[in-house]
């Protein structure tokens, strides 16, 4: 499934017009994104959480040339599945 799915599954539940449900997939997507910028959490029931972890800061290897490689401090998205979730995919 990807976003074009998402606009047509709401464009067949709500009706309206299907800019009108691209828009309010964009208008979630967004609100999340701003959420976790500001490094607070976004909790949706039966979905799960999404937050913001910190990477600390760490020496790669460059696979083909062997050099090393430093690897800055990072913040990046992290999703726990709610238990509702978990039980629905097994």
């Amino acid at each position: 499934m990807n976003k074009q799915s998402l606009v047509e599954a709401i464009h067949e539940v709500l009706g309206g017009t299907k800019a009108g449900a691209e828009q309010a997939i964009d208008v979630v997507i967004s609100n999340i994104t701003n959420t976790l910028k500001k490094g607070d959490e976004v909790s949706i029931a039966g979905l799960g959480i999404f937050s913001a972890k910190t990477r600390a800061a760490r020496t790669a290897r460059n696979p083909r040339t062997g050099e090393a490689v430093n690897v800055p401090a990072m913040r990046v998205p992290k999703f726990r599945p709610a238990k509702a979730l978990k039980d629905a995919v097994k």
